[in-house]
C-alpha cells in the first residue's frame, strides 16, 4: 500500500532584514493509511511548522519552503494553487489547532462554524448542513447536541471547545488529520475523553493522523510509530515500542526522563539549608473559605466552599482537580487578590481579612505569586530590569538605580538567567526563561509563602523538569513554603508533602503524597490518577476506556453525598457502611 502522505526532505526557513532562522531541515517521514504518527519535541523543534507547511499555512513572506516536497496522495502539494489548496484543506487535510478558543469565531454560533466546511466541500444544503452538523456534535460527544447548535464559544468549556475543533476538522471525512498539540491546555480527565474520541473516530472513518505533542503519555496511548525533532531536524524514528523500551538517540533519552512518572516512588526531600524554629508549626491555616460569585438572575457561583487546610513553614502542599474545581481562585483568594465571601485565612495566627490597606501592604512582602503564563505576566513593554525592580520600588527594598540594578542582577543569578539580561525585554527570551524571570519577580520582595498557580501548564516537558528542580532548590536555600496549584498530577505527587484534591469547590481528599497516590480514597481522586497518560505503551494499552461525561453533568462523582476524607500520618482510618 502507497502512502498516504509523504515528506522527502523538507527544509524550510524565516527571513527578516538580516538573519535567516532554518526551522526545518531536511526532514522526511511517511504516514499510511489508518495510522497514527506522532510527532515529538520541544518548542522550536520544528514540529509545528511542519504541520503548517503540509497544510501550507505559513505566510511567505516571511517563510520560504527552500527545498523537498509533501505528496499527498502522490500529488505535491508545493506545486498547488492556494484556490486549489483551499479545496484540500477541511475536505481531504483536516487540522486541529492547540488553542481552540483563539480557532474558533467567538462572533458566530458553533453549528454554522461546523456547517462552513459542509456546504462548501460536500455541497449539501442549509437544511442538510444543519442535521449533519448536529450529527457531528453528537458523534464527538456533545449532548443536548440541538441547543448547543446554537450557542456560541464562550459558553462551551474548554474540553467542549476542542471536541468542536475535532467536528470540524472531521466533517468532511478527511483522509488525514492534522492534530498540533489538541490537549495541551486541557485537564487530564478531560484530555482523556478528547483522546478517546480521536481514536474511536479514527476507527469509525478510517482517517490516518499526525499528533504533534511534548506529551509523551499521549503519544504511549495513541500513536504507532514515533518521530522525535530537535532544532529543526529528525533525531529518531521507528514504532512506539521501539522509541520507549529502545531509544537510540540521546535526546530522545532526555525526553524519556524528563518528567518523573506516576508509578515511580517519590525521592526523599533534602533537608533545608535555611532552618527557622517555627519551623513544623502551621505558617498559613485556611479556615471554611468561601468564593461566591454573583453572575445576576438568582445565579451563584461557589468557586470555593468551605474550604480548610494548613500549610506548614517550609512545606509543599499541592492542589489538583480539573479547570473549574477552584484550584486558582483559592490561591488568589488566600491572597486576597480576590475578598472572600466568608470564612477566614490567618497569615502566623494573623487574621489577613481585617489588615486595612496599608497592613495588608507590609503583608505582601511575606507571600508572593508565581503566574500560569509566563508572558502574559510580563509587561511587554518594560525591560527586565523594570519588571523586577517595580517589586523592589513598591517596597522601598532598594535606594538609587545603581543598587536597584545590582539586586536584579542577583535574583536574575539566582533562578538561573545571567545578569545581562537585565537589559532585554520578555520577547528576546524563551518560555522557560520567562518563567524563571516570573520566579525572580517574586522572590525580590524575600517572601515567605508563594502560591504557584500552574507554572507548569505552558512549558515542555524539559523545561517544566528544569522549573521543578529550580523551585525545590530555591525551597531548600531559602526556606520556601509553596501552594502548588497544578491538573499535573506526576508532577504534583514528586514536589508536594501533601496533596488536596479538589472538586467543584471543594476539597474531597487530603493525604501525604505517596499514600494518596498508591491509596486514593474518593471516587474522583480514582478518576483523575486513571486518567494520567502513562509513557509506557505496554501500560497505556491495557487501560479501560473513560467514557464520555461533561463536566457540566450533576455530581457524577456523588460528591453531594460524600464527606472530606484527611489521613494524617500514623493515623487508621476505618470507613464502613452498607
Amino acid at each position: 500500500m502507497k502512502p498516504l502522505l509523504q515528506v522527502n526532505n523538507l527544509s524550510v526557513s524565516f527571513f527578516s532584514r538580516d538573519s535567516e532562522v532554518e526551522a526545518v531541515r531536511g526532514v522526511s517521514f511517511e504516514v499510511k493509511q489508518g495510522e497514527t504518527l506522532g510527532i515529538v519535541g520541544e518548542s522550536g523543534s520544528g514540529k509545528s511548522v511542519t504541520a503548517r507547511t503540509i497544510m501550507r499555512l505559513l505566510p511567505s513572506p516571511p517563510s520560504i519552503v527552500k527545498g523537498g516536497e509533501v505528496l499527498f496522495q502522490g500529488d505535491n502539494l508545493a506545486h498547488k494553487s492556494e484556490h486549489e489548496m483551499e479545496k484540500i484543506r477541511g475536505k481531504d487535510i483536516g487540522m486541529i489547532f492547540q488553542d481552540p478558543m483563539s480557532s474558533l469565531n467567538p462572533t458566530m454560533r458553533i453549528g454554522r462554524q461546523i456547517e462552513e466546511s459542509l456546504i462548501k466541500h460536500r455541497k449539501l444544503g442549509k437544511q442538510e448542513a444543519r442535521k449533519a452538523a448536529t450529527q457531528m456534535l453528537d458523534m464527538v460527544g456533545i449532548s443536548n447536541s440541538e441547543s448547543r447548535y446554537y450557542q456560541y464559544p464562550h459558553e462551551f468549556s474548554g474540553g467542549m471547545r476542542q471536541r468542536v475543533m475535532i467536528a470540524i476538522a472531521l466533517a468532511c471525512r478527511p483522509s488525514l488529520l492534522i492534530a498540533d498539540e489538541p490537549t495541551t491546555s486541557l485537564d487530564v480527565t478531560i484530555q482523556a475523553q478528547i483522546l478517546q474520541q480521536m481514536k474511536e473516530l479514527q476507527q469509525q472513518l478510517g482517517t490516518s493522523i499526525i499528533l504533534i505533542t511534548h506529551d509523551l503519555g499521549v503519544v504511549a496511548g495513541m500513536c504507532d510509530r514515533v518521530v522525535v525533532m530537535k532544532d529543526g531536524e529528525i533525531v529518531e524514528t521507528g514504532t512506539t515500542e521501539q522509541i520507549f523500551e529502545s531509544p537510540q538517540h540521546p535526546y530522545t533519552v532526555k525526553l524519556l526522563h524528563a518528567l518523573p512518572r506516576l508509578d515511580e516512588k517519590k525521592k526523599p526531600k533534602p533537608k533545608p539549608l535555611l532552618s527557622r524554629p517555627e519551623d513544623n508549626v502551621p505558617l498559613l491555616q485556611v479556615r471554611s473559605l468561601r468564593q461566591h460569585f454573583d453572575l445576576g438572575k438568582g445565579q451563584i457561583v461557589k468557586a470555593v466552599n468551605n474550604v480548610s487546610f494548613d500549610i506548614k513553614a517550609g512545606e509543599t502542599l499541592g492542589v489538583v482537580g480539573e479547570s473549574g474545581s477552584g484550584k486558582s481562585t483559592t490561591g488568589r483568594t488566600i491572597l486576597r487578590l480576590n475578598e472572600a465571601t466568608g470564612g477566614e485565612v490567618l497569615y502566623r495566627g494573623i487574621p489577613l481579612q481585617h489588615l486595612n490597606r496599608a497592613e495588608m501592604k507590609q503583608m505582601r512582602r511575606h507571600m508572593g505569586i508565581i503566574f500560569q503564563d509566563p508572558y502574559a505576566s510580563l509587561n511587554p513593554r518594560l525591560r527586565i530590569v523594570d519588571i523586577i525592580g517595580e517589586a523592589l520600588d513598591a517596597h522601598g527594598m532598594t535606594k538609587g538605580k545603581t543598587n536597584r540594578l545590582k539586586r536584579v542582577e542577583e535574583l536574575l543569578e539566582l533562578v538561573g538567567l545571567n545578569a545581562s539580561h537585565a537589559l532585554r525585554y520578555p520577547h528576546e527570551f524563551s518560555g522557560g526563561q520567562r518563567q524563571r524571570i516570573g520566579i525572580a519577580r517574586t522572590l525580590a520582595v524575600e517572601p515567605e509563602f508563594i502560591v504557584c498557580d500552574e507554572p507548569l501548564s505552558a512549558l515542555d516537558v524539559s523545561i517544566q523538569a528544569q522549573i521543578v528542580k529550580l523551585l525545590e532548590e530555591l525551597q531548600q536555600r531559602l526556606g520556601l513554603t509553596y501552594l502548588f496549584i497544578a491538573h499535573d498530577l506526576s508532577m504534583v505527587k514528586h514536589i508536594s508533602d501533601r496533596v488536596a484534591v479538589m472538586y467543584k469547590g471543594k476539597i474531597v481528599e487530603l493525604a501525604e503524597s505517596e499514600e494518596l497516590y498508591t491509596n486514593p480514597l474518593h471516587a474522583y481522586t480514582k478518576s483523575l490518577l486513571a486518567a494520567i497518560p502513562v509513557p509506557d505503551p505496554a501500560i497505556e494499552s491495557k487501560k479501560r476506556l473513560l467514557p464520555h461525561t461533561e463536566a457540566s453533568k450533576a455530581d457524577p462523582y456523588g460528591l453531594e453525598h460524600s464527606s472530606f476524607i484527611e489521613v494524617k500520618p500514623g493515623h487508621f482510618v476505618a470507613v464502613a457502611g452498607a
